[in-house]
């Protein structure tokens, strides 16, 4: 009876611990995710100059 019950607390912390990790990683890719977002720089191309031609 005792090692019943012990099997089934393995298998409980077992499985928490499987979905601490999953969520864990989920949580890391998400604030990488928003963190890109929020440090991206504009791209401002070399030549940034007037694209028209000045009015004479």
């Amino acid at each position: 009876m005792f090692s019943i019950i012990l099997t089934w607390v393995g298998a409980v912390l077992g499985l928490t611990l499987l979905v601490a990790m999953a969520a864990g990683a989920f949580v890391v890719d998400f604030d990488d995710a928003v963190g890109d977002r929020r440090h991206k720089v504009p791209e401002v191309p070399d030549n940034a100059g007037p694209t028209t031609a000045p009015l004479a």
